[in-house]
């Protein structure tokens, strides 16, 4: 039986390869942390070119954390792209072991990573709290894949499959949704290396290389052992020392603080600016059933982005409402609330109190427009869950085990810790 390019040979026939006209919009993006990223055919290309994806151009990838480390301007749409690059990388390991994945299966995967954050709207987690609440990014990425799949007349149906973990290949879900999937090992490289930080920079190439199959379950090779430990303890110093640096999580309360009174305001008949689609989501309560049951609140949502909120909240800055006009002005001015880390819960509510009274009887403010300006913020986070798929290690012998186990640096306590930290974020006068 012939080998050739890894494959066995009569597995070969029954791949579907490209037509003619296959690579017709062939496109190929600079990226800065991976390189030349190749858009390989139509498909993606229309994808790419949707206005839901282009909307992620407006998005920055880690939302506030600018107000830490200033070189974090890359977007959502810059990740995506970064992800599907690794999609094609993984799915051409995966080849080289003898997988049999055929291309429309490459494409679907591909087209996961490229949608699977378009339902993250501006400075997401904060919208998610105040003006959306109740209803995940998660479940308006499917939401608009849906959308898009009628448009496309179906295109999408293996891809929402994959990503809905409904197709028989598990691996390919794994491949989009895991703990070491491609989503992860993008925004570790990523997120490192705008940020300048250089904790999170990891072996993606050599993880990647590492990666095979046993039993429809992604494993990674004895080999990569010590990169799949340097990827988790990667993962656990971005988390604290990045994504919840306690300044970004003062700069989030303040924001949340901040759409929080706007919505009050609008729902008390106060007239704000806004772009017609942030007015929409600030003068309507709506439910997930009103997403199901009408187009328009999906349609609105497609055209938030960065720019409606903080132009919304640079022109608040000057409205009559000294709640509102207050927040805004310091945030537009990186005033932020300042924060402190609280180890016993008495002393988080002396604090509390101490500063609310401050405000009352300084700035003039009664107790409820005080609480504006102070808040508590419990922020978590495990670096390896043992609730989700396991990372699988597979040996030389044909036995695998869960990295928690095969790992002789680290212990599954240490993996499966989640740290918890309490943050009193207040305005200092």
């Amino acid at each position: 039986m012939e080998v050739v390019g890894g494959y066995i040979g009569p597995l070969i026939s029954s791949f579907k390869f490209p037509t003619s006209n296959y690579y017709m919009k062939r496109k190929i993006i600079n990226d800065p942390v991976f390189g030349f990223i190749n858009i390989p055919n139509d498909f993606l290309y229309d994808i790419i070119q949707h206005p839901y994806f282009q909307r992620l151009n407006r998005i920055k990838q880690l939302g506030l954390s600018a107000f830490v480390y200033p070189g974090a301007q890359h977007t959502r749409m810059l990740h995506s792209l970064g992800s599907m690059h690794l999609m094609g990388e993984a799915i051409a390991q995966l080849r080289l072991t003898g997988q049999l994945i055929n291309f429309d299966e490459e494409d679907a995967a591909r087209a996961c990573m490229l949608l699977h954050d378009i339902g993250h709207g501006p400075f997401s987690h904060t919208l998610e709290n105040t003006i959306v609440q109740g209803i995940s990014h998660e479940q308006i990425s499917l939401w608009m894949m849906e959308r898009m799949n009628e448009e496309m007349n179906g295109r999408l149906d293996l891809a929402i499959r994959i990503f809905t973990n409904r197709y028989k290949k598990h691996f390919l879900h794994q491949l989009v949704s895991s703990q070491l999937d491609m989503d992860r090992i993008d925004y570790l490289s990523r997120d490192s290396f705008f940020c300048g930080v250089s904790e999170g920079i990891i072996g993606s190439q050599r993880i990647i290389k590492m990666l095979n199959l046993h039993d429809d379950r992604l494993v990674v090779e004895e080999k990569g052992i010590y990169s799949i430990e340097k990827f988790l303890v990667a993962r656990r110093l971005m988390y604290w020392q990045v994504y919840l640096h306690k300044t970004s999580v003062a700069s989030e309360k303040m924001l949340t603080n901040i759409l929080t009174r706007a919505k009050e305001l609008a729902s008390m008949g106060e007239q704000l600016f806004a772009s017609p689609s942030l007015k929409f989501f600030l003068y309507n309560k709506l439910t997930k059933a009103d997403f199901e049951n009408s187009p328009k609140p999906l349609d609105m949502f497609a055209k938030l982005d960065d720019s409606d909120i903080l132009s919304a909240v640079k022109v608040w800055g000057n409205h009559s409402d000294r709640v509102l006009s207050t927040l805004c002005h310091n945030f537009t001015n990186r005033k932020l609330f300042k924060v402190i880390i609280l180890r016993d819960k008495a002393k988080g509510e002396e604090l509390r109190d101490f500063y609310l009274n401050k405000y009352v009887k300084e700035l003039g403010f009664d107790e409820y427009e005080a609480s504006y300006f102070i808040g508590e913020e419990v922020v978590s986070t495990d670096t390896y869950s043992p609730k989700d798929e396991t990372i699988d290690i597979l040996y030389k012998d044909g036995t695998v085990k869960d990295i928690a186990v095969a790992s002789d640096m680290l212990n599954i306590e240490v993996l499966t810790k989640k740290v918890e930290k309490h943050y009193l974020c207040y305005w200092r006068v």
